[in-house]
């Protein structure tokens, strides 16, 4: 496992089920945070998600508490509009955790004001209030694998070799 989603109360189904169609293609881990605003059964989810429940690792924990216990040394990127560096300076190494907010406020201002150095956002223009959540993670996603190298996927295919004209 190279990188870890984590989602911070979740509350629109479809957002989770792309995000784990994200993770099933990358070899990624999802965490979910309760309390969910779904069930993970909700036919919204499950259809967002197609068929690629089955390929991914998912963890589902109590609290925020309960998720930093269960990773106490992990290296943590939370992923916030109000981040004081561009996603794309900050490293991601094998393991880290991507850490989303629920999709109406984002993550607790206590938490990101004692991770402010770990704190990345997207850049994007002023008019704009934020992405998709699920965007959002497939930005953060292919940017932590790019830099550790894209371990496990496959980079290129072949194309045949189209007939001269």
């Amino acid at each position: 496992m190279s990188v870890n989603v984590v989602l911070g109360e979740p509350g629109i189904p479809q957002n989770t089920g792309n995000i784990a169609r994200t993770c099933a293609a990358t070899g990624s881990s999802l965490h979910l945070i309760k309390p969910l605003g779904f069930e993970i059964n909700d036919r919204q989810v499950k259809r967002a998600g197609l068929d690629y429940w089955n390929l991914v690792n998912v963890h589902i924990h109590e609290n925020l508490d309960a998720f930093f216990a269960f990773c106490p040394l992990g290296v943590f990127r939370f992923v916030t509009t109000k981040g004081g560096q561009s996603y794309d300076s900050a490293p991601y190494p094998d393991g880290c955790y991507l850490i989303f907010g629920k999709e109406t406020r984002g993550l607790p201002e206590e938490l990101l004001k004692k991770n402010t150095a770990d704190c990345v956002r997207i850049p994007m223009v002023a008019a704009s209030r934020s992405l998709n959540l699920s965007n959002a993670a497939a930005v953060l996603v292919y940017e932590a694998l790019r830099q550790q190298g894209f371990p496990g996927l496959i980079k290129t295919a072949s194309l045949p070799t189209p007939p001269p004209r």
